[in-house]
């Protein structure tokens, strides 16, 4: 078995988000184990080259890995526009990082885009749409309820099965958002408009302890996920 080392500006990105991570759970007085690499892996964004279908790697001087390149990946990186930026290869996968110059969009007009707890509100003076998200707060109500009646001696268990319910409930929210978030950008690109999203950052400190609000309230208000549509309409 061959071990490739390679320092690239990926490689360094990637450890310096682990590292980051891990300084910030110890900030907030969480145990962290060492951080380590799950799997073996080599990521590099240059010095190497695609040539007759095969990807070069360079390992020493003079010497280069070739591993060749399917037909439909051939295919996708053969496309005008297309440009390989980087690789990830892992002891079972090769991965291409690819940029494609996106088709640039006159607009004609704009929307606007108002993020709320239970709703998105879409429109401008000509239109306005809505889409019901009453789902996601019903969905984070009952998630809410069925870990709090966990009574498991063993935290670690209670913390794994909260953990899966956690991810469960995500998962169903970013599904209704989707649907939502694709019908806006399709038809916005449709009709030529330019997306509007309102600026709320800061708007968790609106609902802290002190400021006169519930628990409950504090919580539902807190696990709103405006972040989440946001990205998704980016």
């Amino acid at each position: 078995m061959i071990l490739l080392v390679v320092t690239s500006s990926c490689t360094i990105s990637r450890a310096a988000g682990i590292l980051a991570a891990r300084k910030k759970s110890l900030k907030r007085g969480f145990s962290t184990r060492q951080p380590y690499a799950v799997r073996p892996f080599l990521v590099s964004c240059y010095g190497f080259k695609i040539k007759n279908g095969v990807l070069e790697i360079p390992v020493a001087r003079g010497k280069r890995l070739s591993l060749p390149l399917t037909i439909d990946t051939l295919d996708v990186i053969s496309q005008p526009g297309a440009q390989v930026r980087s690789f990830t290869l892992t002891p079972n996968r090769l991965s291409l990082s690819i940029a494609r110059d996106a088709p640039r969009v006159e607009w004609v007009s704009t929307v606007g885009v108002d993020r709320n707890l239970r709703n998105l509100t879409v429109g401008n003076e000509s239109q306005i749409r809505y889409y019901d998200f009453s789902e996601t707060v019903r969905i984070a109500k009952t998630t809410v309820s069925i870990v709090a009646s966990f009574r498991r001696d063993d935290v670690r268990i209670r913390k794994g099965t909260a953990s899966k319910y956690g991810e469960r409930r995500t998962a169903r929210t970013r599904h209704l958002l989707h649907n939502a978030t694709k019908t806006i950008v399709d038809r916005a690109v449709q009709k030529k408009e330019a997306i509007v999203l309102e600026d709320i950052r800061g708007i968790r400190g609106l609902y802290r302890k002190g400021n006169g609000q519930g628990r409950k309230y504090r919580g539902r208000m807190n696990g709103w996920s405006f972040g989440e549509a946001q990205r998704q309409i980016e």
